[in-house]
């Protein structure tokens, strides 16, 4: 089977979260991805995704090859601009004015390779009164308002537990590609691809951000509840949580029949949505007793055969044992030459014909500098010459 990205070449300039999960997307579809970094000492901020054998670099970085490169010399960047000549795609996550004071910029680039696309992913927008800030995605997260809606009511600012506005920049910048490598077949000609955690991150608040443009409504923490569904939130069982999420009338219907309580689908306090969130308050106090008598897993199964979507929250290890997330075969084993046989997370959509495939482990650094430099002309002796001269 050919690979769906099969023959697209990328160089990798990133590093941390967003860019490393842009470019693993493309590696994981058959694209041969290039990781381009910077020969150990070069590099003051190296080791920002913890240890090279450890599972953040592990996940972020399988089916790439590695490449050492010293572009603050000369002749590291020439080595570069002589791999653009025959790239599709060139993926950064510098500071903006730091690819122009290298030499690397779109116009540069573009004058070696017109076909060229280029990604860049900064903090704030590569342009713009933040442009230089340094970008992460804790800062992308309070700034694009997702601190805002989170946490416990009445309390402080709360972080999502994950990286969103990194991951969602990675995502949107690979979809970016994507569409230029279409238009690429229309016009022959390659563009520059921008994004930001800041802009990833506001995308991200979806509705939130829609009720604030359309309706000037600002809004504001509701726990685990949701902002105009009732009920939906979190419910204590005998013997933990679950989430419930009835979010119409039908649902409604169907769990008034599972909790054996027709009265309240005529009841007008409970009735229509737009009651049962002007009365969420009473609402909760009439189900959530029923709940706390059953445990988790009697309740997930006898809401399900009402239809009622309902599920478990789990920790990590209860997740990857579930037996529906163990058949869509997310997790997905490879062989590691230190760590042996190592799962990781895979790509979460499938194709029927060229599905995505973990082929190979995360690289060392350089690994595969010698032969990456041979397949461009050079020889035993300048792969030596380069290599005590510190620029590979």
């Amino acid at each position: 089977m050919i690979p769906a990205l099969n023959g697209l070449k990328v160089l990798d300039l990133t590093r941390v979260r967003a860019g490393p999960t842009c470019c693993r997307v493309l590696a994981d579809f058959g694209a041969e991805v290039i990781k381009i970094e910077a020969p150990e000492g070069v590099d003051p901020n190296a080791g920002m995704s913890g240890a090279r054998h450890g599972y953040d670099m592990l996940n972020l970085h399988r089916n790439k090859r590695s490449l050492t490169l010293n572009l603050k010399k000369a002749e590291g960047v020439s080595i570069f601009q002589q791999m653009v000549k025959t790239a599709d795609v060139v993926v950064e996550n510098f500071r903006p004015d730091v690819k122009t004071r290298l030499g690397i910029d779109y116009e540069d680039l573009s004058a070696l390779n017109p076909k060229i696309i280029l990604a860049s992913i900064s903090g704030f927008g590569q342009t713009g009164p933040y442009k230089y800030r340094a970008g992460f995605d804790q800062v992308a997260q309070g700034m694009g308002g997702l601190m805002s809606v989170t946490g416990i009511v009445g309390g402080e600012p709360m972080r999502a537990g994950t990286a969103v506005a990194d991951s969602s920049a990675g995502l949107y910048a690979a979809t970016g590609i994507l569409v230029a490598l279409m238009e690429r077949h229309q016009s022959g000609q390659g563009q520059w691809v921008q994004t930001s955690l800041l802009q990833a991150q506001i995308a991200m608040m979806d509705f939130q951000a829609a009720r604030y443009l359309i309706e000037k409504e600002v809004p504001r923490s509701t726990g685990n509840e949701h902002p105009y569904s009732t009920p939906m939130g979190v419910v204590a069982t005998k013997d933990g949580h679950i989430n419930l999420a009835v979010g119409g009338d039908g649902h409604w219907h169907s769990l008034c029949a599972a909790l054996d309580s027709p009265q309240w689908q005529s009841d007008p306090e409970f009735s229509t949505g737009a009651a049962r969130f002007k009365n969420r308050e009473l609402v909760w106090q009439n189900i959530k007793p029923l709940f706390v008598k059953k445990t988790t897993a009697e309740w997930v199964r006898h809401l399900d055969e009402f239809s009622v979507p309902v599920g478990p929250i789990y920790d990590m290890d209860e997740m990857f044992n579930d037996p529906q997330v163990q058949h869509l075969g997310i997790a997905q084993k490879v062989h590691h030459p230190v760590r042996g046989e190592i799962s990781l997370v895979g790509q979460p959509v499938d194709l029927s014909r060229t599905p995505a495939k973990i082929t190979t482990a995360s690289p060392d650094a350089g690994e595969h500098t010698a032969a990456i430099l041979k397949e461009f002309g050079y020889t035993d002796y300048d792969v030596t010459r380069l290599r005590s001269s510190n620029v590979i």
